[in-house]
């Protein structure tokens, strides 16, 4: 599967070693960024440019980042398209996809341990959405609060 990957400064070391996790299952990677850790960068920068890959089809999931997945996911789901949620197990990160189409999992790099953060992704990559009419109504009331004023 081609995957983007993202992360700033909080999520670097864990995005680094998912990195290699995931190439070693074969998976087709995109980076889009950090590429050096810099313990001033904006998870904005990083989360922004990965959730328009994914709403494009350039990418078919994302993997994003940051100190606590808290930041990354609210920046991601700005983004038409992008339907990112933090997730802390692997249970939800494939509930996710099954019932919510989640396209990106977020990720805190200081409060998921690797194994963990590696179960989650790893559910999420494998799971697919289940199309049932439930979902996908579901979906649709989430998409039309965007055109309502609600959103305004």
């Amino acid at each position: 599967m081609k995957v983007g990957l993202a992360a700033d400064h909080g999520g670097f070391e864990m995005k680094r070693q998912l990195a290699k996790l995931l190439a070693a299952e074969g998976h087709e990677l995109v980076d889009f960024g950090n590429n050096v850790y810099d313990a001033s960068d904006d998870y904005p920068d990083f989360a922004i440019p990965l959730a328009r890959a994914v709403a494009k089809g350039d990418v078919e999931r994302g993997v994003l980042l940051c100190g606590s997945g808290v930041g990354a996911s609210v920046a991601a789901n700005k983004v038409v398209g992008a339907r990112a949620a933090l997730c802390h197990d692997d249970y939800s990160a494939r509930q996710g996809v099954e019932d919510d189409d989640l396209n990106i999992i977020c990720l805190g790099g200081r409060t998921t341990g690797l194994a963990v953060a590696w179960d989650c992704v790893k559910s999420f990559l494998a799971a697919r959405f289940s199309g049932a009419d439930r979902h996908r109504r579901r979906l649709a009331k989430v998409n039309s609060i965007r055109n309502s004023e609600i959103a305004l």
